[in-house]
């Protein structure tokens, strides 16, 4: 970190995100100059573009997309749109999108992008334009060979399409017919695959299904509770309500709800849809933060920012297994006291590792001219997670390391690997 010039500072995100990756490449013996490699993004990209607004005023808006490293194929990660979003939190996700990839083993590098706003500020006329100005700033920084996109915070399909549209009016009628897969997440009429939505919760229970008999928990009978319902944690407690699991604490942006009968995970998801938040919903008591935090669960799921468990909130949880559905909810801190108390955490590289990998799907789909039936991204979906599952735990269990120290190996170690095989060009 002294090499990189780093201010050291404990609480920056992407210090926080990058020595962990470090400490693992130190732990494994890489080679020092792939941990000088690995230990920056290749590219940070950040475009400046106006847009006229429904009133007739201007808006000068702020887009980044950093492209960490794409030795194992083209770029891909999230988009989000956040108005508190800052570069390093960018770089600190891209970071993780390239271990995610190489966790998984597709043939990916890891971004990640975001545009500098509130989306419930604006119109939905509003988004277009912004949406469009945005792909165009980007200009040659994407495309279906170099840079693929997806939905992240704040993004939904509609946002996807916009973006493939503008791709496809700027370059598609230059010999790219496959400039429709620019972007993963679409709708599904145009060019989105089956499954895709759900994908990154469909993920996190699949791994849930793999690891849980290892640790003692039935899921079945298990009781769990979720930090964010937005897409992420509204398919994770339907899918894991559908296996007999119970949602008995939820907590968003505006408030936490309690219910030790159990929460409808489908009644909660038609009340945010409606009123935007958790708050108000009828089948559930509100609580306070200190007692959702304190409520004693088998399952803590944090599925919305980053940073949300740090040492505080790690002192107050009351549950047997942390699952992050979310990237890099749990900080450095948090989890030494999640240790010290002996509670497992499931990293978000294995844990969310769905919706990446459903976007390659989608994307295969798009290049390959072919649609596939929901029950063949299941399908192929639990066999890539339950098989990344299983390194992740021998690794865990044969070098008596944390689960992810061993995610981050098993992905390090494919990217040493690559990186052997390749060289360093020139």
């Amino acid at each position: 970190m002294d090499t990189l010039h780093c201010p050291g500072d404990p609480d920056n995100l992407y210090e926080q995100t990058i020595c962990e990756v470090l400490n693992t490449a130190s732990f494994l013996d890489l080679p020092e100059h792939l941990r000088l490699i690995l230990a920056q993004p290749k590219n940070e990209v950040m475009v400046h573009f106006p847009v006229q607004m429904d009133d007739g005023s201007w808006k000068l808006m702020k887009g980044y997309r950093v492209q960490h490293n794409n030795v194992a194929g083209p770029y891909k990660g999230g988009i989000r749109y956040h108005g508190d979003v800052k570069l390093d939190e960018v770089k600190s996700l891209a970071v993780l999108m390239t271990l995610k990839c190489a966790l998984m083993q597709l043939p990916y590098g890891g971004a990640k992008g975001a545009l500098k706003i509130h989306p419930r500020d604006f119109s939905s006329n509003e988004l277009m334009r912004m949406t469009r100005r945005f792909v165009a700033a980007l200009g040659d920084n994407i495309g279906p060979d170099y840079d693929i996109p997806a939905p992240d915070v704040g993004t939904n399909a509609q946002i996807m399409a916009w973006m493939a549209d503008t791709y496809i009016n700027l370059k598609g009628n230059h010999g790219r017919v496959d400039a429709q897969s620019v972007v993963t997440g679409k709708p599904l009429v145009f060019g989105g695959s089956e499954g895709r939505e759900k994908a990154t919760g469909q993920g996190l229970v699949f791994v849930l299904e793999t690891l849980l008999p290892g640790l003692g928990i039935d899921l079945a009978h298990c009781s769990y509770s979720l930090i964010g319902f937005g897409n992420v944690g509204s398919w994770t407690g339907r899918l894991l309500q559908d296996r007999g699991a119970a949602l008995t604490h939820v907590m968003d942006h505006t408030g936490a709800i309690s219910n030790p009968d159990g929460i409808s995970a489908r009644a909660l998801a038609d009340h945010v849809k409606k009123t935007g938040g958790v708050s108000g919903f009828s089948d559930a008591a509100p609580c306070s933060t200190e007692d959702f935090y304190r409520a004693p669960v088998d399952l803590l799921i944090p599925a919305a920012l980053e940073q949300m468990i740090g040492p505080d909130e790690a002192a107050l949880v009351n549950c047997r297994l942390l699952a992050e559905a979310a990237n890099a909810p749990t900080t450095p801190a948090g989890e030494r006291v999640l240790t010290e108390r002996g509670i497992e955490v499931l990293p978000a590289i294995l844990c969310n590792c769905g919706g990446v990998t459903v976007s390659y799907f989608e994307w295969k789909q798009n290049r390959d001219s072919e649609s596939w039936t929901e029950e063949d991204v299941d399908r192929k979906l639990h066999e890539m997670i339950s098989d990344a599952a299983h390194r992740v735990h021998d690794f865990a269990a044969s070098h008596s390391c944390s689960m992810r120290r061993a995610a981050y190996a098993v992905a390090l170690r494919h990217l040493e690997e690559l990186y052997t095989l390749r060289g360093i060009f020139p």
